[in-house]
């Protein structure tokens, strides 16, 4: 009974997205599970899990937080749109310049609350009202689009797909043989992780638990790889999210950095006073927030083919719920990549069901929140349960 509720509370979330879309399959008649819905979740979502990569590092550090991202998406595109479209900046540059004006912005932001002491809510509320007007500013209130065939290279690169090097028509072999390649890998980075974990001393899992949580995990990846090769193949920004997943779970588990970032949330002052200095590892969590806000931003102005005042629009909201809902906890300290993609989807996957069973958008919030208060008092109970055990 106890190798049970230990499992529940470890999976709680992946349990919950396997039953929601249980309940969905049942509900929509099995609509949910097409290839084309396959495809719309990855389309709708792909800056949720890039903005809350960057929003798991920042709540890290004492469930710090940036109200200022959908803002900065919004004001980065119109940037981006005025330079490519009116001032005819070649793509790259344009693109370099987004970039930095990102950056500039991170570091700014970073200074206040690192070295100046500003509560990183209302420095990043000031973000969120400041770059929403100004971005508004600079698109003068109109929508300037870049769907011509010349920004091609840009929105193929964003929201095109993965050509299929097979040629069959009406499948995309190549997505599926990524998914298998997938697959293999993960088998063998479990296998050897564990194996470096027997070697060291460290406790590790049982051969029979890595085995079925790779088989449970591959099963999912060949799921998806096949039904979006029946819709087009795999498309552009789940290689996006893919390969920040990677690089950002290789941080958080790997390197000293991500250390730090799990200590200093853990105790922040002893953190300091053991020759850490804080104040550049929470700097280093807003210059890298707004960094993946820029990536965000080119998803979604790809997506969209256009920058538009409304762009980014709720987007930090989004980050912040994927975070919680994913196990990121709300006062630091604790949280994985893994897990947010997991709450990420989560999320994602209510959106889509509700929008398919033709429910309210009011209601879909009622539901959104709701759902995430629920994975705070989760969290609430089974930090109590920790401690009386």
């Amino acid at each position: 009974m106890k190798n049970v509720t230990k499992i529940f509370r470890e999976h709680t979330m992946q349990i919950v997205l396997v039953l929601v879309v249980i309940f969905f399959t049942i509900t929509t008649q099995g609509s949910i599970l097409t290839p084309a819905n396959f495809n719309a979740l990855i389309a709708q979502n792909a800056y949720v899990y890039v903005l809350a990569t960057g929003m798991m590092m920042c709540m890290l550090i004492k469930g710090n937080i940036d109200l200022s991202v959908g803002a900065v998406v919004c004001f980065i595109d119109a940037i981006g749109a005025q330079l490519m479209v009116n001032k005819g900046v070649p793509i790259p540059l344009a693109m370099l310049a987004m970039l930095g004006v990102g950056l500039l912005i991170g570091a700014f932001l970073g200074y206040l609350i690192a070295y100046v002491n500003v509560p990183p809510w209302i420095a990043t509320l000031a973000g969120f009202l400041a770059f929403r007007g100004w971005g508004t500013a600079v698109l003068n209130g109109n929508t300037i689009g870049i769907g011509n065939e010349e920004y091609s290279a840009f929105t193929n690169l964003f929201n095109g797909f993965v050509p299929d090097v097979f040629g069959v028509e009406g499948f995309n072999v190549t997505s599926l043989a990524i998914g298998i390649i997938a697959c293999i890998i993960l088998f063998a980075t479990q296998l050897k992780d564990r194996a470096t974990k027997i070697k060291k001393g460290y406790e590790a899992d049982s051969l029979t638990s890595v085995l079925v949580r790779c088989v449970i995990i591959s099963a999912v990846i060949i799921l998806f790889t096949f039904k979006l090769a029946q819709n087009k193949g795999i498309p552009f920004s789940l290689v996006w999210v893919a390969v920040i997943a990677l690089i950002y779970n290789f941080i958080t588990s790997k390197t000293t950095l991500g250390r730090y970032f799990y200590v200093t949330g853990g105790n922040m002052e002893a953190t300091r006073l053991s020759g850490i200095d804080t104040r550049k590892v929470l700097f280093s969590a807003y210059l890298n927030m707004q960094f993946l806000t820029v990536i965000a931003a080119w998803i979604t102005m790809a997506r969209l083919t256009a920058a538009n005042p409304t762009a980014g629009t709720n987007f930090e909201l989004d980050a912040i719920s994927g975070c919680i809902v994913g196990g990121v906890s709300a006062y630091g300290g604790s949280g994985s990549v893994f897990g947010m993609i997991v709450g990420a989807t989560l999320i994602g996957v209510i959106n889509l069901g509700m929008s398919i069973m033709g429910i309210d958008a009011n209601w879909q919030k009622i539901v959104k929140g709701l759902v995430l208060l629920a994975a705070v008092v989760f969290e609430i109970l089974n930090n109590k349960d920790k401690n009386k055990a």
